[in-house]
């Protein structure tokens, strides 16, 4: 083999991440442990077309564990409740895998006919925990969300029943996700959160002027969920072509109409910077969320074997400072047409929601 050979090799295999060792890092500041880059389930069960063939799914988590993506992250929400059994069935096939995974889950939001409920109330906080503990086959969950925060319980309440769990030793640390920042730093003050889960991408970005900051002047975690923009930034326009029946991105604002036409250039030119730096696009905007600091663990989500070494890959791709600001005028939130939820999903993100006064809840 050629020097040149020997380079093309190493360069492909680094973009596969055959060369890429996952490391560990610390998660909040209350003792959890995780992978340094996570692997959201949901797609494999809900939300991106029909639930895939359960036994490749059930490969992918092994794979994705015995390389070091250990931290799975699922809900009770995705299927519903068939992702849970799904992780479930994974984590009992090899007993390695429990023993290596941190799994985080949610609870938080239930289906009246199509529409979604954020629910929040002590007895209910209680059941659902019960219930993802049976189909996760686990006696304690290492990270419990609220999904969605629940605008006619007060945090402090909500907060109150997860302190509770975790003195049972149901659960060990807990998480918020869309939350506001007066509803983290209301929720941190009954019991420490551990992590919040936000979306967070090179094309979603409003969380940084007060959401990151909130999170670190507390010592919380943060995970990003859709780093690579639900696929977009993976593929670009061609991802519309590929999408099956029943996958709700057809939907999504910033994949229709003018919306989809605009978006596509910002693709494009990340695509170009991506392919200087010898790497995918993916691999570039997920290296752009990596790079926002040690206290960041993204959870991209795929249902391939090779989608995940990719993923991996981006562990590799340094940038500069001069990269990161290229990429970010590029994709800057202005340059970015479309909400990232249709209007019927509004009531559910954080920038609508805020709990109510916890005097209102006593004086029931």
């Amino acid at each position: 083999m050629t020097f040149t050979q020997s380079c093309t090799y190493q360069s492909k295999a680094l973009m596969e991440g055959q060369l890429v060792t996952v490391k560990k890092m610390k998660l909040g500041s209350q003792g959890l442990e995780v992978s340094s880059q996570g692997l959201g389930c949901m797609g494999m069960s809900a939300f991106y077309g029909p639930p895939k063939p359960e036994p490749d799914m059930i490969d992918l988590i092994r794979h994705a564990v015995s390389r070091g993506i250990t931290f799975l992250d699922t809900s009770d929400m995705y299927g519903p409740y068939t992702n849970e059994t799904l992780l479930g069935k994974a984590l009992t096939s090899d007993e390695l895998i429990r023993e290596k995974a941190q799994l985080g889950t949610k609870f938080g939001v239930i289906f009246d006919g199509s529409k979604a409920v954020v629910k929040g109330e002590p007895c209910y906080v209680r059941a659902a925990c019960e219930g993802s503990l049976k189909r996760l086959q686990v006696d304690c969950i290492d990270l419990y969300y609220q999904h969605r925060v629940d605008a006619n319980v007060p945090i402090e309440v909500t907060m109150g029943e997860l302190k509770k769990l975790v003195e049972e030793g149901k659960i060990k640390y807990v998480g918020l996700s869309e939350a506001s920042a007066s509803t983290i730093r209301r929720a941190h003050a009954v019991h420490p959160i551990t992590a919040v889960q936000l979306e967070w991408s090179l094309w979603t970005r409003d969380v940084e002027e007060e959401i990151v900051p909130t999170c670190r002047k507390f010592g919380i975690g943060i995970v990003p969920y859709s780093p690579l923009g639900k696929g977009f930034l993976s593929y670009g326009q061609k991802m519309m072509e590929t999408l099956q029946d029943g996958d709700y991105r057809k939907h999504n604002p910033r994949f229709r109409g003018e919306n989809l036409e605009h978006n596509k250039g910002v693709f494009e030119k990340v695509n170009e910077i991506a392919r200087r730096k010898g790497c995918t696009a993916s691999q570039l905007a997920l290296a752009w969320v990596h790079h926002q600091g040690s206290d960041v663990c993204p959870i991209p989500g795929t249902t391939k074997i090779d989608n995940l070494e990719q993923n991996i890959g981006a562990l590799s791709v340094k940038l500069t400072h001069e990269e990161m600001s290229e990429l970010e005028s590029l994709a800057s939130e202005d340059n970015v047409k479309g909400d990232r939820y249709g209007t019927n999903h509004l009531s559910i993100t954080w920038k609508y929601t805020e709990t109510p006064p916890l005097s209102s809840w006593k004086s029931h």
